[in-house]
């Protein structure tokens, strides 16, 4: 679960369970830590009828789009321009499990589920001072800018 500035605010190693399972899960927890956290993005596999109702109750936006053929109610709902933009924003997601990957987490050192689930955790971690790094990197870029305009 990953907030709109890039931070890694939820992660879960799963173990013999699907995506559709955990997903009011992983929302409930997130907002247990983040309580203005009102609008969410899933890929298809979080989808079902059950996952849809309960998230509309929880969160002020959700964009789960439905797997398989769409009924008509499905495609009102799905090429809504606003569901469409902001579906367009979840590759942001794939793109930090990718950081991840890159920057470590594609061969785990340690042993057993544990070992795994801390090294993952790990990732998580450095991935957010990593973000942080290059948000106040850019904040200095832009100073310097003006401070060389101004001269």
């Amino acid at each position: 679960m990953e907030d709109t500035h890039g931070f890694i605010l939820h992660h879960r190693v799963m173990q013999k369970e699907t995506d559709d399972k955990i997903t009011l899960e992983m929302v409930n927890a997130t907002q247990l830590n983040f309580p203005s956290f009102n609008a969410c993005s899933f890929d298809k596999g979080f989808h079902s009828v059950e996952n849809q109702r309960q998230l509309k109750e929880k969160l002020e936006q959700v964009v789960l789009p439905k797997k398989g053929k769409l009924s008509s109610a499905d495609k009102v709902r799905e090429y809504d321009e606003e569901f469409v933009h902001v579906k367009k924003k979840h590759s942001a997601v794939e793109s930090a499990i990718n950081a991840l990957q890159v920057h470590g987490l594609n061969k785990c050192q340690d042993h057993g589920i544990d070992g795994f689930e801390r090294y993952a955790a790990l990732a998580v971690l450095s991935r957010n001072i990593q973000r942080i790094g290059s948000i106040v990197r850019d904040r200095e870029r832009k100073l310097l800018e003006k401070q060389k305009q101004a001269a």
